[in-house]
C-alpha cells in the first residue's frame, strides 16, 4: 500500500509506517530505556536498545488490580523504564486509562497506585452521575449502542468514576511512560475470519486496523466518513466510553436488563407513567425468560397495559398469544420480536413519518437501551473507510456506512496483533495473564494464528492441563520471532498449592472489591515480578545479544 492521507485534514492514513507521533515518543523513550539498563548493570548501544512490550490480557477488576500490581512492581524492582510499549484488552484497559489520566504516572506510580486503590475500594458513582451520563451520550451522538448504556451504568460503577478525559488529551502527557495501546476488535471482521482483519488499535495519536495498515486521526475516530473525507464531526471518544467498549466481554444481557430495571424504578416520579410500566414490565418479563422461570403474570400484567395500544398492535401484526409455544412456554424468538416491537412502537421508530413520540425522553433513553439489549448491539461508530478504495482491506470493510467493535477477548484475551505490527519491531513480550480458566490459552491461540498469518511468533507449548502453572515461561522464536515471557496471575509459586482458593475469590464477574482483596491481589502480582526479576533480566540481556548478532550479520 502506498501512503495516503486526506487531501483536506490529513485525517485517514492508509499504510503499515507506524505514526510521526508514534515515532517521535519511541525515539525519546529509547533514551530512557537505554540509561535504564545501564543502571541495571546492562550495556548496549542505542541501535541495540530492545523493544520491550507489556501485555495485560482481560479478565475485568481481577486484570486491571494484577496489571497495576505487576506494573508497580516493576518500577519498584526498577524494570519499568525498560518498557516500550503497555497495551491491554478489556481489564487491563481499565488500568491502563487509570494510569495515562496521570502525566508523566510512571515517574510518580507509588502515589498514582494509592488514589486508584482507594478509587476502587471507597469510591462511588450516583444513580444521578449515571443517568446524566446516559442521556449525554443517547443526546450527542447518532450511534447509541450497548456500549454506551455499559460504560455508563455497569463500568462506571466497577470502576467507581465516570471518566470524561478524552483520549487525545494524552498526548504529551506520557512522554516518560511507555507508549500505550488500546485494543479492540471489529465485531464483523471477526465473524469473517478468513478475508477481513479484526485487530482494531487505539491509541491517544490514531485508531485503526492493526493488519490491514488503515488508519484515522483519533480525534476524528466516530465521524462520519466518506471516501476518506470527513464530512460530520462527531464527539471525540471519552475514556468512560472507551473503557466499556474494551471490557465488554464480561456483559451479560440478563445482568444489564436487571440494571436498567433497577434505573427504571428512580424514575418513578416521571411524567408518562404507562410508558415506565411498559418498560418496566417489559424488563422484568424478559429476564424472567432468560431465567427459564414462570413469566405468566408478566405477561398478563403486559397485555393489561397494551389493552389502549390494539390499534398498534394490530398494525405490527402482533399478539401475546404468539408469544406462547404448543406447551404453554414463552417462546425466546418472540418474545424478543415482541419487546423490540413494543419498544420501537413507544419510541415513535414504527410510527409513520411526523408520528409523535408517546415516550418522554428520559423513557426513550432506556427503551432505546432495551433496544440495544435484545439486538446486542455494542460499539456502533461510522466507517471512516467508508467508500474508500483501499488495497488489502475487505470490500466488506469498505462499503459499511458504520462499524461495530467489541472487547477483544472475545476472540483473543491478550493484544498480541497490536505490538506484532512489523514497524514495531518487538524484541519481547512480557505477557501478563490475568484470565480466568487455562491460563496458556491466549499464547496458544496466538502462537496458531500467527502461523497462519506467517507473521514471526515462537511455537508455543503448553504444560499439561492436570499441571499446577509456574510463574514464569519463557518461549523463544527463530531470528525475527520476539521472545515471549508468559506469566500467569495464580500460579504454583506465589499461591503455593491454594489457586482454585484464589481464583474463586477474584472471579471475572465481579463488580467490586474490598481494600483488603485489593491489597492482597497487588501483592500476588506482584510477587510474580519480583520472585523473577533475574530472570527478566537475563531474558533482556539474550534478546540484546540477538540484536548485536543480527548487527553484525548486516555488517
Amino acid at each position: 500500500m502506498t501512503g495516503i492521507r486526506s487531501s483536506e485534514s490529513c485525517e485517514v492514513r492508509i499504510g503499515h509506517s507506524l505514526s510521526e507521533s508514534e515515532r517521535q515518543h519511541l525515539a525519546t523513550r529509547r533514551e530512557t530505556v537505554l540509561q535504564c539498563l545501564k543502571q541495571l548493570g546492562i550495556s548496549c548501544s542505542e541501535d541495540e536498545v530492545p523493544n520491550i512490550a507489556v501485555l495485560g490480557s482481560g479478565g475485568g477488576l481481577r486484570a486491571m488490580v494484577g496489571l497495576l500490581g505487576s506494573l508497580s512492581q516493576l518500577e519498584e524492582e526498577g524494570l519499568l523504564d525498560c518498557i516500550m510499549y503497555l497495551s491491554g484488552v478489556s481489564g487491563s484497559t481499565w488500568c491502563m486509562a487509570s494510569l495515562y489520566k496521570e502525566a508523566d504516572w510512571s515517574t510518580k506510580l507509588v502515589t498514582v497506585k494509592d488514589n486508584i486503590v482507594r478509587r476502587l475500594a471507597d469510591g462511588s458513582v450516583s444513580w444521578i452521575e449515571m443517568h446524566t451520563k446516559l442521556a449525554k451520550y443517547f443526546s450527542e451522538k447518532d450511534n447509541f449502542s450497548l456500549t454506551d448504556v455499559w460504560a455508563a451504568l455497569t463500568v462506571s460503577n466497577m470502576v467507581k468514576e465516570i471518566d470524561e478525559h478524552k483520549l487525545t488529551e494524552q498526548r504529551g502527557n506520557y512522554t516518560n511512560d511507555p507508549y500505550p495501546i488500546y485494543t479492540v476488535i471489529d465485531k464483523w471482521c471477526k465473524c469473517d475470519r478468513v478475508n477481513a482483519d479484526p485487530w482494531f488499535e487505539i491509541t491517544p495519536d490514531e485508531s485503526g486496523y492493526s493488519l490491514s495498515g488503515a488508519f484515522v486521526d483519533s480525534s476524528c475516530w466516530g465521524s462520519l466518513f466518506e471516501n476518506g473525507k470527513k464530512i460530520k464531526d462527531q464527539p471525540e471518544i471519552d475514556m468512560l466510553y472507551l473503557q466499556g467498549l474494551c471490557g465488554s466481554a464480561i456483559a451479560d444481557m440478563e445482568a444489564i436488563l436487571k440494571e436498567i430495571s433497577k434505573k427504571l424504578q428512580c424514575l418513578k416520579g416521571i411524567n408518562g407513567q404507562k410508558g415506565l410500566q411498559v418498560l418496566l414490565t417489559l424488563v422484568k418479563l424478559n429476564i424472567s425468560v432468560l431465567r427459564e422461570e414462570d413469566a405468566k403474570d408478566h405477561l398478563k400484567s403486559l397485555e393489561d397495559l397494551l389493552k389502549d395500544k390494539c390499534e398498534e398492535i394490530e398494525r405490527m401484526n402482533l399478539c401475546l398469544e404468539k408469544l406462547l409455544t404448543p406447551e404453554g412456554m414463552i417462546s425466546k424468538t418472540e418474545l424478543k420480536k415482541h419487546t423490540m416491537h413494543v419498544c420501537s412502537s413507544l419510541t415513535g421508530n414504527d410510527q409513520p413519518p411526523g408520528a409523535h413520540n408517546s415516550l418522554p425522553k428520559d423513557l426513550c433513553i432506556f427503551a432505546k437501551s432495551i433496544l440495544n439489549v435484545l439486538g446486542w448491539i455494542w460499539g456502533t461508530t461510522y466507517n471512516y473507510l467508508y467508500r474508500m478504495k483501499v488495497e488489502g482491506v475487505d470490500p466488506s470493510v469498505l462499503d459499511s456506512k458504520t462499524r461495530d467493535h467489541e472487547d477483544a477477548g472475545l476472540l483473543l484475551n491478550s493484544p498480541y496483533f497490536s505490538v506484532l505490527r512489523k514497524e514495531r519491531d518487538i524484541d519481547l513480550i512480557i505477557s501478563l495473564d490475568f484470565s480466568a480458566g487455562n491460563p496458556f490459552e491466549t499464547v496458544v491461540h496466538a502462537s496458531k494464528k500467527c502461523k497462519e498469518l506467517q507473521i514471526p511468533f515462537p511455537e508455543v507449548v503448553a504444560p499439561a492441563e492436570d499441571t499446577e502453572p509456574q510463574d514464569f515461561y519463557v518461549f523463544r522464536g527463530y531470528s525475527k520471532a520476539p521472545t515471549v515471557i508468559h506469566i500467569p496471575l495464580f500460579n504454583a509459586v506465589n499461591c503455593k498449592g491454594e489457586i482454585e482458593k484464589w481464583e474463586k475469590s477474584y472471579q471475572t464477574v465481579q463488580m467490586s472489591y474490598s481494600h483488603e482483596m485489593i491489597t492482597d491481589l497487588l501483592g500476588k502480582a506482584g510477587l510474580n515480578i519480583k520472585n523473577n526479576k533475574e530472570k527478566l533480566l537475563k531474558e533482556i540481556e539474550n534478546v540484546i545479544k540477538k540484536k548485536k548478532i543480527s548487527k553484525l550479520g548486516k555488517i
